[in-house]
């Protein structure tokens, strides 16, 4: 029986993916995995209300990378939710005692080896439960730095919590997992998706054209919902980017990074300048979010106004359109 190897990620779900991956002899990185994967994305959805703000995101939906890489690298995978904790628990007891590593779904609320300020409501972190050491389940959590445990109570309360999405506590495990994968077609299926998804969508909600909505939004902040609603949708926007998983930035970067190894697959400079390129974008979202801080904060002495926060996000805009713009035109072979 293999010793699963717990692997610090900076993303849960592209963790989770590589960290199980990696176990049964098949090595890809994190960001091969969100690359593959197309997790890139970007969207604001003032209708969908996350803890009573509108909900921002800087990633694809949950779940889709996973469904994604699975299928591009051949893994079957065997995923169920369930309607009562008990028989949710049972089902996670039969599977690790075979040793197999489970995935599931979870509520950061409810994981009691999180420090208190980073305890929220957030009902889609992927984590990997792998044994027992007496009552008490063994956890990879992949943005955690070592491996962890959780009591049966805290694990079936953040499998089953409420809100929006429900886990209902999913489980999912490997069937079956080839050692060795061609990865070039799935590296442009991936890059081909991620275009797609940031250039084309015609809602304008999504991808470039969502960045600019919301850049328009957060200028009509004050006049639309007043100074305290504005601070609250702002400061909304900055925990989207910086603190759920890798955040907006931090995507940027791991996406730059799957650039990278997919210029040294390929031997393309093109890719590789790209790279550099969305590494600027993320540096982009960094002081964005620096800047929307003190605003939150009302540190005025730099007089930053919604105005010019809402003119940083269009420079953003522009940025990452011509990053992927130039992406789409890539030929591989």
């Amino acid at each position: 029986m293999t010793q699963f190897k717990h692997v610090q990620t900076a993303h849960c779900e592209s963790g989770v993916i590589s960290n199980i991956f990696r176990h049964y002899g098949l090595q890809i990185s994190e960001p091969m995995a969100f690359g593959i994967g197309a997790g890139i994305f970007f969207g604001h959805l003032p209708m969908v209300k996350v803890n009573g703000v509108p909900g921002t995101t800087y990633r694809i939906w949950p779940g889709a990378i996973f469904s994604r890489v699975c299928k591009r690298l051949g893994v079957k995978m065997h995923a169920e939710k369930f309607r009562s904790s008990g028989k949710a628990m049972a089902a996670l007891d039969a599977v690790i005692a075979k040793g197999t590593p489970v995935g599931m779904l979870s509520s950061v609320y409810y994981l009691p080896y999180f420090p208190p300020s980073y305890r929220f409501h957030f009902n889609a972190h992927n984590l990997v439960v792998f044994g027992k050491e007496g009552e008490n389940y063994l956890v990879s959590d992949p943005v955690m730095d070592t491996v962890t445990q959780i009591d049966p109570e805290s694990l079936v309360q953040a499998r089953f919590a409420k809100g929006f999405p429900e886990p209902k506590g999913k489980m999912y495990y490997a069937l079956s997992v080839p050692e060795k994968v061609d990865l070039r077609g799935p590296v442009k299926e991936g890059i081909k998706q991620a275009c797609h998804y940031m250039l084309k969508i015609p809602v304008p909600m999504f991808g470039v054209k969502g960045i600019r909505f919301l850049a328009r939004r957060v200028k009509d902040y004050p006049a639309k919902v007043g100074d305290r609603k504005a601070g609250l949708y702002l400061g909304n926007i900055i925990r989207m980017q910086e603190e759920i998983g890798t955040g907006g930035a931090g995507f940027r970067f791991m996406y730059a990074a799957f650039l990278q190894e997919a210029a040294t697959l390929f031997n393309n400079e093109e890719l590789r300048s790209i790279a550099q390129e969305l590494t600027a974008v993320g540096d982009l979202w960094r002081n964005f979010a620096f800047a929307a801080g003190r605003v939150c904060k009302s540190r005025t002495a730099d007089n930053i106004s919604y105005g010019e926060l809402g003119d940083m996000l269009l420079k953003i805009a522009d940025a990452e359109e011509k990053a992927f713009s130039r992406l789409a035109k890539v030929k591989l072979p």
